[in-house]
């Protein structure tokens, strides 16, 4: 308190930081699962931790291990956005309690199989290809639920929170691994970890998810469900941007990931423990990264934090080509945590904020997708380059890479403002029909005509061009404005949907941030657009 009795402005903004900080914990749900969440992913790191040291013992061929980390990543690529389709189809909390259950039933086979003598280094690459395909079903589900757990004000915190957990199970399962193999052998860490998502399970059946608005359309078919992801997602520039930045980075990235049991193997000539070691320093580096990385987003911005990630990733990757010793390979994974953090929270809330409800999982699925199909790819190329031409050439050429990435990727600006509404406007009239339409009708032609003064044709054409985006985002495969020949300042809009229900699904997902550029066109006009909708004619053929 000040001598006038009055709280000082900095430390009102400091405890609203922290209040903010805390919110998604206040609801009781998030508080379980989280805390259950980062108990199930020690287990996960613990597996894939043992798995890679498991491998260097198999065979330690610098492309056979950077395998394990592909067959980790390729899955979550192959799979995301069917995952993501399914996510937006079925009832999210029982589809993730069915593969959490599987995940358990296969890691527990995986743990006999051990213990019995009979894993090869296929039989490994299996069991992870099997693992990873399990969980590349759930990743979109299981970012899907997080709005319904917190309020929209809380969503980036609890975004934080989440990323939080994960990074003190990265600095916690690792190192427990290195431990547990030291002190009971290969096989103990796989059986713990078998069974380290039973609170996931149990909360899950324990919760209860809020009814969402009551829905008298049919459920997506899924087929044309993907096909709606994926013409959201060429048609929202703030998602590309996202995707666009994450390639740009993991790609790079994965470079350590994938080569670290080498590092730690090979070049610096360690044990199971100073691998476990490494990888917890990651994690650490992460978590306490975490706790500065509000500040520093809000005086860099996302796009320069994401920028200061990058460098920090070339850095870092130097430093584990230079790395003999554990104490610089250890400076370098507490920079790799740091650096992985400061890229991957603003990257994460980047894709979370442009997506509105009726399309999360599919727009999740895509940025998964890119994700690891990027750590993929770059896993299966620095492990062919370690090959030849040794570790350390390897991580100089990835450090090399990220840098370049910078100037190539920087136009693509991140948004992560979670002002703007992307809840249902509801505000499209019904359509006016003359009798029953068949819901598979189609495809259906909507045109909207406009009257304007001719002296405002080039800001109404703006205008009209940014409409064209929301229409394409919301089930248009087609879409143009043409210009009347005989009436100066007449327009008509056209756009093409697959199907009657389709159109009406448009009409739905409509948000108010589209409604606000809506009216941004009708300000233009003389007088209210005329909507007209028109079916496919079809000849009826007599008997």
């Amino acid at each position: 308190m000040t001598q006038s009795g009055k709280k000082t402005p900095g430390l009102h903004k400091e405890l609203h930081k922290v209040v903010s900080a805390w919110a998604p914990f206040r609801n009781p749900v998030f508080r379980l699962l989280w805390l259950a969440t980062v108990v199930a992913n020690v287990g996960g790191w613990m597996y894939n931790a043992s798995a890679g040291w498991l491998m260097t013992s198999l065979n330690a061929d610098p492309f056979m291990v950077s395998l394990v980390q592909a067959a980790s990543s390729l899955p979550l690529f192959l799979f995301a956005l069917p995952a993501g389709a399914l996510a937006d189809i079925v009832d999210q909390r029982r589809f993730i309690v069915m593969l959490e259950t599987l995940v358990a039933i296969v890691s527990v086979t995986f743990a006999a199989l051990l213990s019995t003598g009979l894993v090869t280094a296929a039989t490994l690459l299996f069991f992870m290809l099997a693992i990873s395909t399990l969980s590349a079903l759930e990743a979109p589900a299981w970012q899907s639920i997080v709005p319904q757990l917190v309020t929209k004000e809380d969503l980036p915190a609890a975004v934080a929170a989440n990323s939080a957990g994960i990074n003190i199970s990265r600095a916690v399962g690792p190192a427990l691994a290195g431990i547990i193999i030291t002190a009971f052998g290969i096989a103990a860490p796989f059986w713990l970890d078998a069974f380290s998502n039973v609170g996931v399970i149990a909360v899950l059946l324990w919760w209860r998810p809020p009814k969402g608005p009551a829905h008298r359309l049919p459920a997506e078919r899924f087929g044309s469900a993907i096909r709606a992801g994926l013409r959201y997602t060429r048609n929202n520039r703030h998602l590309r941007a996202t995707l666009v930045r994450a390639v740009g980075f993991f790609l790079f990235a994965s470079a350590y990931w994938a080569l670290l049991p080498l590092v730690a193997h090979t070049q610096i000539a360690g044990g199971a423990e100073v691998y476990g070691t490494l990888l917890g320093a990651i994690g650490i580096g992460a978590l306490g990264f975490a706790f500065i990385l509000p500040s520093l987003t809000k005086k860099l911005g996302p796009n320069g934090i994401i920028i200061l990630g990058e460098v920090g990733t070339a850095v870092t990757l130097v430093l584990f080509g230079l790395a003999r010793q554990p104490l610089t390979a250890l400076v370098a994974s507490l920079g790799a945590g740091m650096s992985w953090i400061a890229v991957l929270a603003n990257l994460n809330v980047s894709a979370q904020v442009a997506l509105p409800d009726w399309v999360r999982g599919r727009g999740l699925a895509m940025y998964v997708c890119v994700f690891f199909g990027s750590m993929t790819l770059g896993s299966m190329v620095w492990g062919s380059m370690a090959e030849y031409a040794g570790l350390a050439a390897t991580h100089f050429v990835a450090a090399a890479g990220a840098l370049l990435a910078i100037p190539l990727t920087w136009r693509w600006k991140l948004q992560t403002d979670a002002g703007i509404d992307l809840s249902p406007s509801m505000h499209w009239p019904a359509p006016i029909i003359t009798g029953a339409v068949e819901v598979d009708a189609g495809p259906v032609m909507v045109t909207v005509e406009y009257r304007i003064d001719p002296k405002n044709r080039e800001a109404f054409l703006a205008a009209v061009e940014q409409l064209s985006q929301e229409r394409k985002r919301d089930g248009a495969y087609a879409w143009g404005i043409f210009e009347d020949s005989a009436v100066e300042g007449r327009y008509m809009e056209t756009f093409l949907v697959e199907s009657w229900l389709e159109h009406l699904r448009q009409h739905k997902r409509v948000t108010k941030a589209d409604r606000i550029l809506e009216d941004q066109v009708h300000s233009e006009l003389l007088g209210k657009p005329t909507v007209t909708h028109f079916l496919a004619a079809e000849r009826r053929l007599r008997a």
